[in-house]
């Protein structure tokens, strides 16, 4: 029987693309490098303009803070330091550089020269850090930092290998293309962490997958592979941590603290290529897809490519779209402009045509309820934020949504559920900062 949890829904999966391998974008003429592209302190920038970069040169860090390094994607000139909007729509700074098209690799780039078994979890933390290494799935909270937090703690290192949101096959793609260097990668971590052996999580609509890991693994003791039933929010960290070994993460807590840790696969991948041959996240594996482009593929994009550039990779768009959003239909973001540009934690751009909904009202059916693995009241929840009785919101606890948009998906009434929430964890986080600073200005 497939490991699951309570709640969650079934969705239209739409994953045209998962028979499509991934193929290398043409080089841009342009990319734009954000110096934030990670969860933490943006980085300071390391290079200016008129200075000539080579792929993989730092040209951004800060290590004072937690931050993660930012590298060249193309080699060529800096031509201007700008302020951009990114995905989230804040204001970042970015390195524009003008590719030269000759592809020159920083010479500084060098795999570790000794056998893993001698590596210490220190050596190893500070290669991941300075190869730029996020959480590729799409939260890119930095690798290097993840790691320390879990060691002593972590008892269950756990691959998420579910990519449950409709659309998006670049994970799937990765993990039978490259499956040696995906499993290397988690050689890694079981060594840094000190675990025994990594549980590959994988949903049970990827038998390909699954037959074929089954096939590479050579050392069995090492690795576990569980599958799991093919169901949304199945991805999110809290459902496969319950799902596998009945544990709930507390209110506002880390897998860490329930003896747990989890990696992408392409976070595997992206450390196995740092300590093999030196080599930052200057690359990022995405899904193009949706009804309005004309050519939907997996790619492998250099960092900073601009929307637009891939848009016009795939054949441009068949007709007017309604929405791009960045990542998945269910948790992306919609986006404003295709000057927006691929980060780390770029998962997936969708071109959607327009979808008439009527405004949304509740009927009281109980849908929500059921389909929230939170075991949260959304309706109610919804009902008190749209009145702004923030309050209550958090008193019904509010903060511990996780804002996958289940309750949203299954509502008859086509009301906008998770927004509502969204708009009050935005107003009880921006009330506790400001009591905060009212108790620190005493």
């Amino acid at each position: 029987m497939a490991y699951t949890f309570n709640g969650g829904i079934h969705v239209d999966e739409r994953k045209n693309t998962r028979g499509m391998a991934a193929e290398p974008f043409t080089e841009p003429k342009r990319v734009a490098i954000p110096m934030s592209q990670h969860i933490g302190a943006p980085c300071l920038p390391l290079v200016a303009v008129g200075d000539q970069v080579t792929v993989g040169q730092c040209i951004g860090d800060n290590p004072n803070a937690l931050c993660c390094p930012v590298h060249a994607s193309v080699s060529g000139k800096v031509v201007a330091m700008e302020e951009r909007r990114v995905i989230s729509g804040a204001a970042v700074l970015h390195a524009v550089i003008e590719n030269d098209f000759q592809y020159t690799l920083c010479p500084d780039l060098k795999g570790v020269d000794k056998p893993l078994e001698e590596l210490t979890a220190e050596e190893i933390i500070e290669r991941v850090r300075s190869a730029g290494v996020v959480g590729m799935g799409g939260a890119a909270f930095p690798t290097y930092a993840k790691i320390k937090s879990a060691l002593g703690k972590a008892k269950h290192l756990i691959i998420n290998c579910a990519e449950c949101e409709p659309y998006i096959t670049a994970n799937h793609r990765l993990m039978l293309e490259q499956p040696e260097a995906v499993l290397k990668g988690i050689k890694i971590l079981i060594h840094a962490l000190g675990v025994r052996k990594a549980v590959i999580a994988i949903e049970d609509n990827k038998e390909d997958v699954i037959e074929l890991f089954e096939n590479k693994i050579d050392d069995k003791a090492l690795f576990d592979i569980r599958v799991m039933k093919t169901k949304y929010p199945q991805g999110d960290e809290r459902q496969i941590i319950f799902a596998l070994y009945g544990k709930e993460i507390p209110t506002g807590g880390l897998p860490a603290d329930v003896g747990c840790v989890l990696f992408n696969p392409e976070t595997a991948v992206s450390i196995y290529r740092a300590l093999s041959s030196g080599m930052p996240v200057v690359k990022k594996r995405i899904t193009v897809d949706g009804d309005c482009i004309k050519q939907p593929r997996n790619l492998i994009v250099p960092v900073g490519t601009s929307f637009g550039d891939v848009a016009e990779f795939c054949g441009g768009v068949r007709k007017r779209f309604a929405r791009l959003i960045s990542g998945g239909p269910m948790m992306g973001q919609a986006q404003w402009s295709l000057d927006g540009v691929v980060t780390k934690g770029t998962g997936a751009l969708l071109f959607l045509g327009e979808e008439k909904e009527e405004a949304g009202q509740c009927i009281r059916c109980g849908k929500c309820v059921r389909a929230c693995q939170m075991h949260l009241m959304p309706a109610l929840l919804a009902a008190y934020s749209e009145k702004k009785d923030y309050g209550e919101c958090e008193r019904l606890g509010a903060m511990s949504c996780v804002e996958c948009g289940c309750c949203t998906y299954v509502c008859p009434g086509k009301v906008q559920i998770v927004q509502y929430i969204r708009n009050a964890k935005g107003a009880i986080n921006e009330a506790r900062r400001r009591l905060k600073e009212k108790g620190e200005g005493k």
